[in-house]
């Protein structure tokens, strides 16, 4: 929290050493408070306590809001090492914020509308040239936007290096990303290169996060409608469940046997009607005239038939759109790379795959649907597994993508799975309007070490309170200036209140940039997210404190000033600490009674009745 010892100030030119000497000093004092602050901030404490990302994201968007303070006040010689060093740090800890989470994001917003103010300060200093003007806009483009690129790149290709294995969650990436992953069953495999009626295929829907044709033996519920049959899912995970059996439509069609030779293998072409057989369970990828059960625009996909015989709603149309093929081969279907669109013969909608889950009786997978819209991206397919005895193979090693294909899937599939993050059955979650104020805990631990993420109430709505009087001052000081008050004041105060309200703007905007915009969320949100705003929130107050008491201060009696502000700053800082001794079992963990007894150590201060302290067992 060492930013606020020199935050930069916009107000007045930058030759102007009293100002600069002023802020310095002025700042010095007020980093007092906003280094105690966040140290008797109960909620940071337990954040930091566990292996999380949200301390190190605190730590770089902190470093970066420094550097930047400290390159703005290095205005006065540009191009000096210094101000080559500030500026380079930014640019630093930018990459590594948004390294961390694409919540680090907003920091450069933050640091790009404080860089754009300080250009357009600068173009209007008509003592510099246009080139002089050319070469500042550079040096921030190369140092606040090229080297945070290259930084955060080079993070990913580090991750690619070093998580080279297969996981839980390599079904969420493309066929042709996990071929390069150690352990996954397409690492290192030899496929047939083409597809034939008598393959055993599984088909891998190509959405970003996009999960394997999969059936399994239970059915749709009566409710759905008059069908109830075998369900279609996507899964993102592997199992037999998700082989099919490419068929013939004509369901006598004998398809190449032990004693077949490669010139009876018919391969897959480009508008050859097909049949898909679930291997398990025997039953023909159908659909039919019957509303999709979370997609109602949609007709429902479903498993039909016994031992692989349906009827003409089992008919599915094979469409390429592309292919890394060329020469007479272009027509075929070939495993991972050929991208294919399934058309039912008989309704003229496509196999189509999203992001909407199905309930409980689903198993929570993904809904497969028959989708009447042709242009739709999610209803684009590729052949991942392809077993055939009687095909020649060849290696994974030739759909291995680039490391820019992976770093921009990768980007895919986690802007996927965050959008698409839902609370567990039971977890507690909450609204962005429940953060300043505090509102709400969430239980981190239980048993007979009982862990609670809730702010310290005092520093919350201390911070909140202190934001609103800033904003009255803000206001009162535009009415003044408006009305020619200000013109009296002494000049000492104007200088002041210039680089209070200066300084405050710019953490208010911080605080603003790194809170607001999860208000446009719709994915699930937790009370932790608050924390980066909150930081924000707590340099505002110590701004904002340290002015208020000056102020103060200057209306009393000379032989009263020094007592009356140190006594003002200790009363600050025995606040603060006292609340932390408080609250501080919440963070280092309750144990013996629980929170109702009256012998135990939390007993009394729930102060709020959404404060789940009870409920900690």
């Amino acid at each position: 929290m060492c930013t606020l010892s020199k935050l930069p100030t916009f107000t007045f030119p930058a030759h102007q050493h009293r100002t600069c000497t002023y802020t310095y000093t002025v700042f010095v004092k007020t980093g007092y408070y906003c280094t105690n602050i966040p140290l008797s901030e109960t909620g940071t404490l337990v954040l930091s306590q566990y292996i999380l990302l949200d301390p190190p994201l605190l730590f770089f968007i902190m470093a970066a809001t420094y550097c930047t303070a400290r390159f703005i006040n290095c205005r006065d010689e540009p191009f000096d090492l210094e101000w080559w060093y500030w500026l380079t740090l930014s640019g630093m800890f930018i990459g590594c914020s948004f390294s961390v989470k694409w919540v680090g994001l907003f920091i450069i917003a933050l640091v790009g509308l404080t860089t754009v103010k300080d250009l357009w300060d600068l173009m209007g200093d008509l003592r510099l040239s246009v080139a002089q003007i050319q070469k500042h806009f550079l040096a921030r483009a190369v140092c606040l936007i090229i080297w945070p690129i290259l930084l955060y790149f080079s993070v990913f290709c580090f991750h690619f290096l070093v998580l080279s294995h297969s996981g839980n969650g390599d079904g969420f990436f493309s066929s042709e990303f996990q071929s390069t992953l150690v352990g996954n069953d397409l690492y290192d495999q030899k496929v047939p290169e083409y597809v034939a009626y008598g393959s055993v295929i599984t088909l891998k829907n190509r959405r970003g996060g996009g999960g394997l044709l999969h059936s399994h033996t239970h059915l749709y519920p009566e409710d759905l409608g008059e069908y109830q049959q075998q369900q279609i899912t996507a899964y993102t995970h592997k199992d037999d469940n998700n082989k099919w059996l490419v068929k013939k439509t004509n369901s006598h069609a004998p398809l190449p046997g032990a004693n077949s030779s490669i010139e009876d293998v018919e391969f897959i072409r480009n508008g050859d009607q097909i049949v898909l057989e679930h291997v398990m369970t025997k039953r023909n990828l159908h659909a039919h005239h019957q509303k999709a059960p979370m997609t109602p625009t949609h007709y429902q996909v479903t498993g039909y038939g016994e031992n692989g015989v349906g009827d003409a709603n089992d008919i599915w149309v094979v469409e390429i759109l592309g292919s890394s093929g060329s020469g007479n081969h272009g027509d075929q279907v070939r495993t991972v790379t050929s991208v294919l669109k399934l058309r039912h013969l008989n309704l003229g909608c496509y196999l189509h795959s999203h992001s909407t889950q199905l309930p409980k009786w689903g198993w929570e997978q993904l809904e497969v649907t028959c989708n009447p819209q042709a242009s739709d991206r999610n209803n684009l397919w590729n052949v991942e597994g392809n077993v055939h005895d009687l095909l020649p193979h060849v290696s994974f090693e030739f759909y291995k993508p680039s490391i820019f294909s992976k770093f921009l899937e990768s980007h895919l599939v986690m802007a996927e799975s965050n959008n698409n993050m839902k609370p567990k059955e039971g977890e507690i979650t909450s609204k962005p309007w429940h953060w300043p104020i505090n509102l709400q805990g969430q239980v981190f631990s239980g048993g007979d070490h009982r862990v609670y993420l809730l702010g310290n109430p005092i520093i919350f709505w201390g911070c909140g309170l202190l934001k609103i009087l800033f904003v009255v001052v803000v206001m009162l000081k535009l009415f003044a200036r408006q009305r020619g008050y200000l013109q009296r004041m002494r000049n000492e105060i104007q200088a002041e209140l210039d680089v209070f309200t200066s300084n405050g703007l710019w953490l208010l905007v911080g605080w603003a940039l790194h809170y607001l915009p999860f208000y446009l969320m719709g994915r699930v949100l937790y009370f932790h997210h608050y924390f980066p705003a909150l930081m924000f929130s707590i340099m505002l107050a110590g701004v904002t404190i340290e002015y208020s008491i000056r102020l103060l201060t200057a209306l009393l009696h000379p032989a009263l000033k020094p007592l009356f502000y140190h006594t003002s700053v200790a009363v600050v800082l025995f606040i603060t600490v006292v609340s932390f001794l408080f609250f501080m079992p919440l963070a280092y963990g309750m144990s013996g009674p629980k929170s109702d007894n009256p012998e135990s150590s939390m007993y009394g201060l729930k102060w709020l009745p959404d404060w789940d302290i009870l409920a900690i067992v």
